[in-house]
């Protein structure tokens, strides 16, 4: 088990975030930028006295003005990258654009996530709520999009170098810890982004016994996603975006090559597959 008590890693007086596991010079992307914990988390990136260039994706970064903020704002370079993670093409290209700009990564932390759209996607109640086309996008952004992101930035991270993919997933994602039910098409899809992670740990710890693979719970965040859904969360466990921020982070700079693999939640303890 992590254990953050443990860990280094704190806020800077320019409130970003001390990483120290790792070096200075360290180059940063964060994928689902544009807001909720994405953006909070960038923020942080942005003034951590390690990173020295920071990359900002999202599905249209031209038409968030807070990423835009960041880039005007920050003391570091901050570029952004237009990517739909669940169009392999989009993926592609963006990977070819980062590849231009910079030859390694040593973290990459993917933040997209869907729960609801607006328009008819949300979580079932029951049996008879589920829909195969919900099915399909939620499938498609937690299961397949950590994959493309792998498969197409994955050769600017570091052989010899320590280096972290996270992921974040959720709790309702474990099989093991599920005992309310309901919300089909949210836990099943997070159950295949969790072995997505799994598998993907093994063949990357083949290429580097250095390198970190996990998937992250947040725990419930105030943010878009959750909102709907929060009424009953106690006030200490619903979470600002910055605060999760913080919370992962720190879990991150805490994470070790034993723990390539793992799947942890925001306060650094195991949860069960």
């Amino acid at each position: 088990m992590l254990s953050l008590s443990n860990h280094s890693g704190t806020m800077t007086d320019g409130d970003g975030f001390d990483l120290t596991s790792f070096p200075n010079g360290a180059r940063a992307l964060v994928v689902g930028a544009s807001r909720g914990i994405g953006l909070a988390v960038a923020l942080d990136l942005a003034g951590s006295p390690q990173v020295e260039r920071l990359f900002v994706a999202s599905r249209k970064p031209e038409a968030s003005s807070a990423m835009a903020e960041l880039v005007d704002a920050a003391a570091i370079p901050v570029e952004t990258l237009a990517i739909d993670v669940v169009d392999e093409a989009s993926v592609v290209a963006a990977a070819r654009s980062l590849a231009l700009r910079t030859q390694r990564l040593d973290l990459i932390i993917n933040c997209a996530g869907m729960l609801h759209d607006g328009a008819g996607l949300a979580p079932e109640r029951k049996l008879a709520h589920v829909v195969p086309s919900n099915l399909d996008k939620l499938f498609r952004i937690h299961g397949t999009a950590p994959l493309l992101l792998a498969k197409h930035f994955g050769a600017l991270l570091p052989r010899r170098e320590r280096f972290v993919f996270a992921s974040l997933s959720a709790r309702v994602g474990s099989i093991g810890d599920n005992r309310l039910g309901g919300w089909y098409g949210y836990r099943v899809s997070k159950a295949a982004h969790n072995m997505a992670i799994k598998t993907l740990s093994v063949e990357l710890a083949r290429r580097s016994r250095a390198g970190v693979c996990v998937a992250l719970h947040p725990g419930t965040v105030d943010t878009d996603l959750s909102r709907p859904f929060s009424e009953r969360v106690p006030t200490d466990k619903l979470f600002t975006p910055a605060r999760a921020s913080r919370q992962l982070l720190s879990v991150i700079d805490s994470l070790e090559s034993r723990d390539n693999g793992g799947f942890f939640a925001w306060d650094g303890s195991r949860i069960p597959w």
